[in-house]
């Protein structure tokens, strides 16, 4: 009678550790494993939100997302066979270039399946973020904002940081096309447009119109997201 109370009670410890732990992912780091779906697929939820972080710190009163953060979770899931697949849930208004292309560049290396669900919003960076899943999906009230680079602070107008922007910017188009079924001259089309947005260049994409110009896969939000993912886990498995 008293081991089975004991282990009425070690249950109930494991469980309340659980659930902080669980509490303290989803406060810190915006982040989740899903379990208890019917098919018992493992599935890593990482939210990308705010401004992505780069080296410089943001203000303590700014949302953000901080890519020391998300490396190492991503590295995780590459290793981690207890996880099946991942969902990254989008709503950034754009950030550190370097550290967003990173991001990007581990999430198109992972080979579990991953797809994105754009949220509000996918601008500058937050496009080949958007991409860079097996699929990717928008809803309709969603928008993406593509642009070319923008420079913060002062700039040194000399030849070589130009050139260096040009660069940066050749390998953001040419990530995004590689992720995307967009061809590299539409999107340079749409990132240089100068009648879209006032006082600037570039391109704002609601909903199907980023499905239309092939820059995402489809239009729709969690329900289709997550069964997508479960689909493509499924076939993943059995193919192993």
């Amino acid at each position: 009678m008293e081991q089975k109370e004991q282990s009425k009670e070690e249950r109930a410890y494991k469980e309340r550790q659980k659930e902080e732990v669980t509490g303290n992912l989803i406060k810190e780091n915006g982040q989740l494993t899903l379990s208890g779906n019917p098919f018992h697929h493992r599935i890593h939820l990482l939210n990308i939100i705010g401004e992505i972080e780069g080296h410089e710190c943001l203000p303590s009163n700014s949302k953000t997302t901080k890519y020391e953060h998300v490396l190492p979770v991503l590295a995780e899931i590459e290793d981690n066979d207890q996880i099946d697949g991942m969902l990254i849930l989008l709503n950034t208004v754009g950030g550190d270039v370097e550290a967003g292309l990173a991001m990007a560049e581990m999430i198109g290396s992972i080979h579990k399946p991953v797809v994105t669900l754009v949220l509000g919003g996918g601008h500058s960076i937050g496009v080949p973020l958007a991409v860079s899943g097996d699929y990717s999906f928008i809803v309709p009230t969603a928008t993406m904002v593509v642009h070319p680079i923008r420079m913060n602070g002062m700039v040194i107008g000399v030849k070589q940081n130009y050139e260096y922007i040009e660069r940066m910017q050749d390998r953001i188009i040419a990530f995004t096309v590689s992720h995307s079924g967009i061809e590299e001259k539409r999107l340079r089309s749409i990132m240089m447009n100068n009648e879209q947005l006032v006082k600037d260049i570039g391109s704002m994409l609601v909903g199907r119109e980023a499905v239309e110009e092939k820059l995402i896969d489809a239009v729709g939000g969690i329900h289709e997201a997550m069964e997508y993912l479960h689909q493509m886990i499924e076939k993943q498995k059995k193919q192993k």
